[in-house]
């Protein structure tokens, strides 16, 4: 028997106004055709998990998730987070900005096999300059990512989107990226993290494809602890070069 979890409510925050990614700025965002800059998908993925794991706090260590954004959301918005436990388990869950408006949803569910993945090598970052620009030519599946090496910081975000937010810095720090949209993940984890651990992601290019006038790519990233131990492992995939609107 299904069982309705009690609804999360927050108000949307956009939390990268100055980021690199000018994406999260107004007027840059409205030459794409949005009303403003966008709330990152990490800071949407924080609010989607709150009612996961309050109710399962065992996901993280355990969980799975994939997520997908389908419409943004914007400073001020208010966000409906709606989870339901289904009867094997897996939490549906959706985040609205009105009733009916699904932003960005997931199925949170629980790992049944214990086969890690490989880990990926830690690899050096190419120097800020040196940064490529991504285009059909440099985004190649395959291609070694160099490593991001920081401490957890825990102290502004939930756990679920910080650890989240070193598939973003992978990125940011591997390809001098213009205006970009996070579109999705599939997010496995294997071990909790505390807060001023160091971590390590390291990972490579899986895919690069075009949809809709969009250019995509996926990377494959791991989390490794100080200890060695895998944290978590992410399929990330953003729009790279968003259609310009017409």
């Amino acid at each position: 028997m299904s069982l309705t979890l009690p609804v999360h409510r927050v108000r949307a925050v956009n939390t990268a106004p100055e980021s690199e990614n000018k994406i999260h700025d107004d007027h840059v965002a409205a030459e794409y055709g949005f009303r403003g800059g966008l709330v990152p998908g990490v800071t949407v993925y924080g609010y989607l998990m709150a009612p996961v794991v309050e109710h399962a706090p065992n996901w993280i260590e355990r969980g799975m998730m994939h997520v997908r954004f389908s419409q943004p959301f914007y400073d001020g918005d208010p966000v409906i987070v709606r989870a339901v436990r289904q009867d094997d388990g897996a939490i549906e869950v959706v985040a609205e900005r009105a009733v009916g408006s699904n932003c960005a949803a997931g199925t949170a569910r629980w790992r049944s096999f214990e086969d890690r993945p490989a880990v990926f090598p830690d690899r050096p970052l190419p120097a800020e300059g040196q940064r490529r620009v991504p285009s059909r030519e440099t985004v190649l599946p395959g291609a070694a990512l160099g490593s991001v090496i920081e401490p957890l910081d825990l102290t502004t975000r939930p756990l679920t989107a910080a650890l989240l937010q070193y598939c973003n810095e992978i990125l940011v720090r591997n390809f001098r990226l213009g205006p970009w949209i996070h579109a999705g993940s599939e997010i496995s984890n294997w071990s909790a993290a505390r807060h001023g651990e160091r971590v390590v992601a390291s990972g490579c290019i899986h895919d690069r494809f075009d949809h809709k006038g969009h250019e995509f790519l996926v990377a494959d990233v791991t989390l490794t602890g100080e200890d060695g131990r895998l944290i978590q492992a992410v399929r990330h995939t953003a729009i790279y070069k968003p259609k310009p609107r017409a």
